[in-house]
């Protein structure tokens, strides 16, 4: 089992593997070990763990006493991670694809349906993401900036940064960068 599929059951659709998420995103280990082996994907508690401590980007995280787990951001339910802001680094970066460019000039960077918008630290993780959803390129974000003109952001477990949203002035399009 890859962590793509856990991020989907974590962030979106918990009941594809017959479990549910607390107020928090907080699932029940084991409920989501038999619900994952059900479901036909065979996993135990130590490949559970692998996925969890090897994730580059930090999606997922244990409870003290690793009973529960959770993904620490990107979801489209509605749950709350109990983010406190923080003060982002002066850029960030997101990666997107070429054809999202015209509607990002007019909109900026909008969550959707997601909770967050999520940007990256380093540009070769912004890449990764972008270049999921077609040819790629790599926004530069003024996040120094939004955070002194009262924009909050939010640092994951990992190293991904969230927020509501990135208006157009902040963005930089220089796409040779």
């Amino acid at each position: 089992m890859t962590g793509k599929f856990l991020a989907y059951i974590l962030r979106h659709n918990p009941a594809a593997c017959g479990v549910e998420l607390d107020r928090e995103g907080w699932a029940d280990a084991d409920a989501l070990l038999s619900g994952l082996n059900r479901s036909g994907r065979a996993i135990n508690f130590d490949m559970l763990e692998e996925i969890v401590a090897n994730d580059e980007k930090g999606r997922f995280e244990f409870n003290a006493d690793r009973s529960k787990i959770r993904a620490g951001y990107g979801h489209s339910l509605p749950v709350d991670l109990g983010l406190r802001a923080e003060t982002p680094p002066d850029i960030l970066y997101h990666g997107t694809a070429k054809k999202y460019l015209d509607s990002i000039r007019q909109a900026g960077l909008v969550k959707k349906s997601r909770n967050f918008v999520h940007l990256s630290p380093e540009k070769s993780m912004a890449k990764e993401v972008g270049a999921r959803h077609g040819d790629c390129v790599i926004l530069r974000i003024g996040a120094g900036q939004m955070a002194k003109e009262g924009y909050k952001f939010y640092k994951t477990a990992g190293v991904i940064w969230l927020t509501e949203g990135v208006p157009v002035k902040y963005i930089d399009f220089n796409l040779n960068d």
